[in-house]
């Protein structure tokens, strides 16, 4: 995935970036770090890019990264210099509050973007913490901002991503304050569904790459309650739950509850 500035579960298949020598790592993922030939070009690349400005966009990757499950890409407070473009794999973005509690505020899966939140400030807001192993590639601010002079489609794609990203975080707060608990389950699920099908992976089947604890702070709810809404889909013969698997037996009615009007 190159996201030329593109760079919004957890879920999907991805492949998994082996940490053998660590230097080969690197080598391997610096190696394939190719907007031309990344599976994920059509989420991140801006439309109409023309031949000869491909280079630039490949130019402006300074490199590659890794990241293992558990291991933060950036964390709050840490210095703003670069977007990431999700490569493979998935991250969560997470805040904390004054007491040490941590909301998880956002998934990103390949395609993605991830970073947009330090420019403001020139400081992150929130730390991003990858849900299994993945791989990002990595986007100079600088260097973007001059490409962004150069190239319209750049500059407008840029824009975009903002919005999506506000568009984004606008539907998030709906789901915290106005959904019912079956609701936001449902939600969650269809959006991970509907981001997987975007990406040509199925949209009936898939590993849920987040802990219910972490749907739990994401949707505003309890470990618990979590769990019961999920088996209460399963009795109702919504979905198959076995662990982190999903299978959505009944997409329409899933639609359904999450359309519901709130209780």
């Amino acid at each position: 995935m190159l996201n030329p500035i593109a760079v919004t579960a957890a879920v999907a298949p991805a492949r998994a970036v082996r940490r053998s020598p660590a230097s080969s790592t690197q080598r391997a993922v610096r190696s394939a770090a190719r907007c031309s030939s990344c599976a994920m070009r059509h989420l991140c690349m801006p439309q109409g890019v023309a031949a000869n400005e491909m280079p630039q966009l490949e130019a402006l990757i300074c490199s590659a990264r890794s990241v293992r499950r558990g291991e933060a890409l950036y964390r709050a407070g840490d210095a703003f210099d670069s977007l990431y473009a999700v490569r493979s794999g998935s991250l969560k973005t997470v805040m904390a509050h004054r007491d040490g509690r941590e909301q998880v505020t956002g998934l990103r899966i390949a395609g993605e973007a991830l970073g947009l939140d330090g420019i403001s400030s020139d400081q992150h807001a929130c730390s991003a913490v990858a849900l299994e192993d993945s791989s990002v590639c990595i986007i100079p601010y600088a260097a973007l901002k001059h490409l962004c002079r150069e190239i319209g489609s750049m500059h407008e794609r840029l824009h975009k991503l903002m919005g999506e990203q506000i568009v984004r975080e606008a539907a998030q707060m709906m789901v915290l304050g106005s959904l019912s608990a079956d609701e936001r389950v449902a939600a969650f699920l269809l959006d991970i569904s509907g981001r997987n099908a975007q990406r040509g992976y199925s949209s009936a089947e898939f590993n849920l790459r987040m802990t219910r604890e972490d749907m739990g702070s994401y949707l505003g709810m309890t470990l618990e309650t979590v769990s019961r809404t999920l088996s209460r889909f399963q009795k109702r013969g919504l979905i198959d739950a076995q662990g982190r698997f999903i299978h959505i037996v009944d997409p329409e009615g899933l639609r359904q509850v999450g359309a519901a009007p709130n209780a």
